[in-house]
């Protein structure tokens, strides 16, 4: 049973991975940190944000899909800083498989929920 937003594991992983890449960002060289940096740590916490954003307006079944087409524009969005960041060397092979393979799957996910919401949940 969903009773916050919280409850969807969408926005546990999201959440989670906005917290590494905001904590990975640190080590990006200075003039990155506000840079490239910024934009991905705004696109990755968009997404958590978005989600709960919209189920906060459930009510409506458009707002909230809405919103969770925003936060799937956002996991689009992190896709593209993450390639650029490790494209300049700023992250490691690993970590960009994971996050990779992460961020596709929490698009996934989005695609889902967008798919099968009903607005009695």
């Amino acid at each position: 049973m969903i009773r916050s937003f919280r409850d969807f594991r969408v926005y546990q992983a999201s959440y989670s991975l906005a917290l590494e890449v905001h904590k990975a960002t640190r080590t990006f060289p200075d003039f990155e940190k506000y840079e490239l940096g910024a934009q991905l740590r705004r696109a990755a916490v968009s997404i958590p944000a978005n989600i709960a954003e919209g189920y906060g307006k459930r009510r409506s079944t458009a707002d909230f899909k809405r919103f969770i087409g925003i936060a799937l524009g956002s996991c689009n969005e992190v896709q593209v800083y993450l390639d650029m960041a490790h494209d300049l060397g700023y992250v490691d092979q690993a970590l960009y498989q994971r996050w990779e393979q992460s961020y596709s799957k929490l698009g996934r996910q989005l695609h889902s929920l967008l798919d099968k919401w009903k607005s009695n949940i």
